[in-house]
């Protein structure tokens, strides 16, 4: 363990970020500019942020509710359907504001039901993304109700993702929210165009957190959190410097209701404590000074994206830090995460 109690990184960024829209927009988008300076913005709104207008449109609602004095940067994405037009994406990209592309196979999650059923029909777009250099982020899960959730991401790689990548190898892939040894493996046996995001709490939860002791619907998420062997592995990835991952919240927000309810949605909201927990899983692993590497250099140097100049600097406190359990929003109450555990890592 180590016994280091003050760390000045780069200034972290975010590469995976569900800022959802309207009251629930406003209400969290504090949390995430407060510490980081860039994020990825998730597309799957209702409807969905499908062409270049649309991202546009987005990012003028997120600015204009950013809290004053904040400098965050969206980085806008584009929710890949099978009649995406692959002129619109490249244009795009081509006046900075589309980063990525994003793939929902359809009914993967939250929603995605408007995603990509057939590959063929979205090869167009997938192959000007490959000739122009533009990412494409995969929500690596089939959907194939045959297939165990718990097995979703594994076959997703065999069926879907190998075959596609043979297909267009100079195509640059994140695997976001990696959850498995399987794919954790997959990534480090890659030798170009695949990197994949981590997320806070796939590092800290397995699978029990969600059904021991009763059924804890904010521990629920997408995808779903596996066994203790793979929690480990991506622990493994995550502090090892390994530029090929990164910190990719995947902090999505719901209202109370539709989690505690019979369908629940999936979700975990991480962006108000994430550099916290981050601190305590990499002192735990005795890796603080890989903390930098996973928050705030590995995921530009994927991106084409300069480091950020500023910095910012993590205390570790005697006593332990306190987060509120909920936060308000306009659109309702959200639960934060509780890694259940203390934290006693702050930004100061």
């Amino acid at each position: 363990m180590s016994t280091a109690t003050e760390l000045t990184i780069r200034r972290p960024d975010d590469w995976h970020l569900h800022l959802r829209d309207g009251g629930m927009l406003k209400g969290v988008i504090g949390d995430a500019s407060r510490h980081f300076a860039r994020a990825i913005i998730m597309p799957n709104l209702v409807p969905p942020v499908v062409t270049t207008a649309d991202a546009a449109a987005y990012r003028e609602r997120i600015m204009a509710v950013l809290p004053k004095g904040d400098r965050f940067e969206p980085l806008m994405t584009l929710y890949l359907t099978e009649g995406t037009d692959p002129d619109d994406l490249e244009a795009g990209h081509a006046s900075g504001l589309i980063t990525a592309v994003k793939l929902y196979p359809a009914g993967a999650t939250t929603n995605s039901h408007g995603g990509v059923r057939n590959f063929e029909n979205a090869m167009p777009a997938l192959e000007r993304m490959a000739k122009i250099g533009l990412p494409l982020c995969v929500h690596g899960e089939v959907t194939t109700p045959e297939v165990d959730i718990f097995d979703r991401e594994a076959v997703f790689i065999e069926t879907v993702l190998d075959p596609l990548r043979a297909r267009l190898p100079e195509l640059k892939v994140t695997m976001e929210h990696v959850t498995t040894k399987d794919g954790i493996d997959y990534i480090k046996s890659s030798k170009a165009n695949l990197a994949g995001s981590i997320t806070t709490h796939h590092l800290i939860i397995n699978r029990n957190a969600i059904l021991v002791g009763g059924i804890r619907p904010h521990y629920y998420c997408l995808p779903v959190a596996k066994r203790e062997v793979h929690r480990l592995a991506l622990r493994a990835a995550a502090t090892s410097g390994d530029a090929r991952f990164f910190l990719g919240t995947d902090s999505a927000p719901h209202v109370d209701p539709l989690k505690e309810c019979a369908c629940g949605c999936a979700g975990i909201y991480t962006s108000i404590n994430t550099m916290s927990c981050l601190a305590h899983v990499f002192e735990q692993e005795n890796a603080l000074d890989k903390l930098e590497a996973f928050t705030s250099l590995n995921g530009p140097a994927w991106y084409g994206l300069p480091v950020n100049d500023e910095t910012i600097t993590l205390r570790k406190r005697a006593e332990a830090v306190t987060y509120p359990e909920k936060i308000e929003t306009e659109a309702g109450t959200v639960t934060v995460f509780d890694p259940m555990f203390p934290l006693h890592w702050q930004v100061v």
